[in-house]
């Protein structure tokens, strides 16, 4: 009895203290969506955009007129890509500034997409004039089969890049629309800053309030991995890569082994700028409203569709990893609102006296306002209304279904299937290599 009297007072301490025990949980969420909204307030002017880019003069050392090789090798794969290759090829074609050597790869499409190559291509022949006033070129090339030990988008950008003749390319995709401006746009910027590496962020052009909220959603949670304005920063691990715009120094491309050391990796593009910051070389980014342009996904279950691909294989094929990321966003899903309604409940139950409960509600409050001034931030880049915020949670707990779905459905496979090909598991686990 006597060793039990000093206990009791540290177990009165520790009941006193679990009333306080959801404030504090809600609090440091608060701060953490508070931090968020500060940074990117303070940062929100120093990612460059592509649109207030100069048109600054392209270097030319082969000099100029028709005879002149391409300035930049632009590389388009796509598989199936029938509804939007056309505008992607013509809108390349257009382009002004630069001349571009344009390499269209058609991935054993099993739809009318290598025809519909065939048909720009042999129409910009026939057009001389107009070809010989731009400087560019076009080529299709078409791969029938997929070798063994690889998958097919870094195989059909490995095909593509062995045909490059300028000292820089770009991959992008047969969904894609650019204007006219914005190669010459990038490209000078690239050389200006001596960069090896510039990944420029589309415009996701959406169609629906599914996609908007999605879209919403998804860009708040990016800054929780990956700040634009550190991407330049050799000291700071955030880099990025993007399947729409990855442009490169082909150096640069050939010292880092090109594709064909990312030839078992479902996310390449992202890989590819992981690879770039890894080694030390300059890495830039720059924001394409009103330049590039692409339609990622039709409605939110395409947008589930197309991350099914995408999740596992950003957590390395990790279960452990992928399912603490899964609580994560759920407990960003919940945390918010659960502090605003049982915080209002026990609030009211006690009055206005400054109690746990409304230190709770006080959080989610905090939380909210936060999340407001994220979404009036990102507003100047993305078309969703920051009245969208309201469906931060429904959007999140769909994204976060999507994790769970891709992680799913990968096991149940026993692989990824991407384009209709299913590649096994074990293999894309054996050549993911250590983590980001």
């Amino acid at each position: 009895m006597v060793a039990m009297v000093p206990m009791a007072p540290m177990v009165q301490m520790a009941q006193a203290a679990k009333p306080w025990l959801l404030p504090v949980f809600c609090w440091l969420f608060a701060l953490g969506w508070v931090w968020q909204a500060v940074e990117r307030w303070r940062h929100r002017k120093a990612t460059a955009e592509l649109r207030a880019l100069p048109m600054a003069e392209v270097a030319d050392e082969a000099g100029a007129g028709d005879e002149a090789g391409p300035q930049l090798t632009v590389i388009v794969p796509a598989c199936n890509e029938e509804d939007g290759i056309e505008a992607t090829l013509r809108g390349l074609l257009a382009s002004r500034g630069l001349r571009l050597q344009i390499v269209a790869v058609n991935d054993r499409s099993t739809d009318a997409t290598g025809a519909r190559m065939e048909a720009v291509a042999a129409e910009w022949a026939g057009q001389a004039c107009g070809q010989a006033a731009a400087g560019h070129r076009l080529e299709v090339l078409h791969i029938p089969a997929l070798p063994e030990g690889w998958l097919g988008k870094p195989h059909a950008l490995a095909m593509g890049a062995e045909r490059a003749l300028a000292e820089w390319i770009l991959c992008t995709d047969g969904d894609v629309v650019f204007a006219e401006d914005a190669l010459a746009r990038a490209l000078g910027w690239a050389e200006q800053e001596r960069a090896d590496h510039l990944a420029v962020l589309p415009e996701w052009v959406v169609s629906s309030r599914a996609e908007r909220a999605l879209q919403g959603a998804m860009f708040a949670m990016t800054g929780w991995t990956t700040r634009t304005w550190k991407v330049a920063d050799p000291k700071a691990r955030d880099f990025l890569g993007v399947g729409a715009f990855n442009l490169m120094r082909r150096s640069s491309y050939e010292a880092l082994g090109g594709f064909a050391a990312l030839r078992m990796e479902v996310l390449e593009d992202l890989r590819m700028g992981w690879r770039v910051k890894q080694a030390g070389m300059r890495q830039r980014v720059a924001w394409g409203q009103g330049m590039v342009r692409v339609r990622w996904a039709n409605g939110a279950w395409g947008v589930v569709r197309n991350l099914e691909k995408n999740i596992f294989a950003l957590f390395r094929y990790r279960l452990p990893l992928a399912l603490a990321a899964c609580v994560g966003v759920a407990l960003q899903v919940c945390v918010p609102v659960a502090a605003l309604i049982v915080g209002g409940i026990a609030g009211a139950g006690a009055g206005m006296a400054a109690g746990p409960g409304m230190w709770t509600l006080a959080a989610g409050v905090a939380t909210a306002a936060a999340l407001v001034a994220v979404y009036a931030e990102q507003r100047r880049r993305i078309a969703v209304p920051v009245g969208y915020v309201l469906l931060f949670p429904v959007a999140l707990a769909v994204f976060l279904f999507a994790m769970l779905r891709s992680i799913a459905m990968t096991l149940a496979r026993g692989g990824v299937v991407w384009r209709g090909t299913l590649y096994p598991l074990a293999k894309l686990r054996a050549a993911a290599g250590r983590g980001w």
